[in-house]
């Protein structure tokens, strides 16, 4: 699991860093909320550990900043705050943990785990988006581990666009793969997959004008 860790205190980051690095994830440390944005905007993390007071940007609002941008990312806040009302807004705002400082290494671990167990899709899942994914082995759309049943021809489209995130598949690849018809026109491709777009509950097929389609890959 590869990790961004946000923590001003230096031992403490090094020592949250270190312990982290032994168990088998991937660790990038931050000691001021800038130096963290700037890392969230070069690099792509599955998990988020974040202190909340720091004398520039505050954890608050890093996690409200990604928000904003559609970035969902899970967040353990760890903090010495203790007040009712700072908790509540770290769950309001959308982290997925809290932990009082101070606290045992392995407590974080425990936290982790739970989160590895309950947003985090098994490796033959494809993420799409924030709550679909594709099951390569059943070819099977998920919405929230949920089967979504669409005809054969619609699968195909989902499972054609899985197997290549982050790239445009071409209407060429749809011709081949999808209908296995070379004389298929563009604009047929495009009345399908757009019958695919209308049914599902969150956008994630991107429309690259004159080329194809593509999913990126989620953050």
């Amino acid at each position: 699991m590869k990790i961004l860790l946000l923590e001003d205190d230096v031992m403490l980051n090094e020592m949250i860093s270190e312990y982290l690095g032994s168990t088998g994830h991937v660790v990038k440390s931050a000691t001021t909320g800038k130096e963290c944005i700037q890392t969230l905007s070069e690099e792509k993390f599955d998990l988020l550990i974040l202190d909340i007071n720091l004398p520039d940007i505050n954890g608050f609002t890093i996690l409200e900043s990604l928000h904003e941008q559609k970035r969902m990312i899970p967040t353990i806040y760890i903090s010495a705050l203790i007040e009712i009302e700072d908790i509540s807004r770290a769950f309001d705002i959308g982290c997925h943990d809290y932990l009082k400082k101070p606290f045992h290494l392995k407590e974080l671990t425990i936290r982790i785990n739970k989160i590895l167990k309950t947003t985090i899709v098994p490796q033959r899942h494809k993420r799409l988006s924030k709550n679909y994914s594709y099951d390569s082995e059943t070819m099977t759309l998920l919405f929230n581990n949920e089967p979504h049943i669409l005809p054969k021809r619609q699968i195909q489209i989902i499972e054609l666009l899985a197997h290549n995130r982050s790239l445009v598949v071409q209407y060429d690849m749809f011709r081949n793969y999808v209908w296995n018809d070379d004389f298929i026109d563009n604009a047929t491709i495009r009345a399908e997959v757009n019958r695919v777009k209308k049914v599902l509950k969150e956008d994630f097929i991107k429309n690259i004008r004159g080329s194809g389609y593509m999913v990126e890959r989620p953050n």
